[in-house]
């Protein structure tokens, strides 16, 4: 997968589910519940214990479940390789992590990193962020969106963090590419317990209300 099509993925879906949870049932899984629900883009976090068996299991079932999986919370190069070699499509940071981008660069695969200051976001763009993840975005809100598209304008703009269907269409109206859903999707006590029609139910109820 190329920085393109990445971003044509998120354009699609509107959003990338992120997982956070103590524990996935099955990660093959969850991409088809999340599938099923409209939501393509998966992020699975370094938060997770045994994420990258978690990641290859996505990764070895890709074909009959079609998501594209990548690899969030990534904070050096150690990680960044580990997540590659498991598997992983893309990954994401939380803050500027330059390793993380070189190492993602390197491999040939998209990456997003993380910023919130101005400053940051002309970083990230330095070092080849495909997108530009706005983390914490619950902190300054959608209008923050619209701001940093006077000094960057065309910026590619991922909010993370505090978002969910009351408040994500403001987000998208505000300039965002798309919106990082969390726990309004897959929350981490359904996601362990593999409750993959709840999942898909919410898959689809909040993408329905993207369009």
């Amino acid at each position: 997968m190329n920085n393109s099509e990445f971003i044509a993925r998120l354009e699609a879906d509107r959003t990338i589910a992120v997982v956070r949870a103590p524990d996935i049932a099955d990660a093959g899984e969850l991409c088809r519940a999340l599938v099923a629900g409209g939501i393509h883009g998966v992020e699975l976090t370094y938060t997770t214990p045994n994420l990258l068996k978690h990641v290859a299991r996505a990764a070895e079932t890709a074909a009959e479940h079609g998501a594209v999986v990548g690899v969030g919370t990534v904070l050096d190069a150690e990680q960044a390789r580990a997540a590659i070699d498991a598997g992983a499509q893309f990954l994401v940071t939380p803050g500027i992590r330059p390793e993380v981008a070189k190492v993602a660069a390197d491999a040939g695969i998209p990456f997003s990193l993380g910023a919130l200051t101005p400053s940051e976001v002309a970083m990230a763009l330095d070092l080849g962020s495909a997108v530009v993840k706005i983390f914490p975005a619950r902190a300054l809100g959608p209008g923050y969106l619209k701001d940093l598209q006077g000094p960057f304008p065309g910026v590619k703009l991922l909010p993370s963090g505090g978002i969910d269907a009351a408040n994500a269409g403001e987000y998208l109206a505000a300039g965002a590419l798309a919106v990082c859903c969390g726990t309004a999707v897959v929350p981490p006590a359904v996601v362990a317990a593999g409750d993959w029609e709840d999942i898909s139910a919410r898959a689809a109820a909040f993408t329905a209300i993207l369009r």
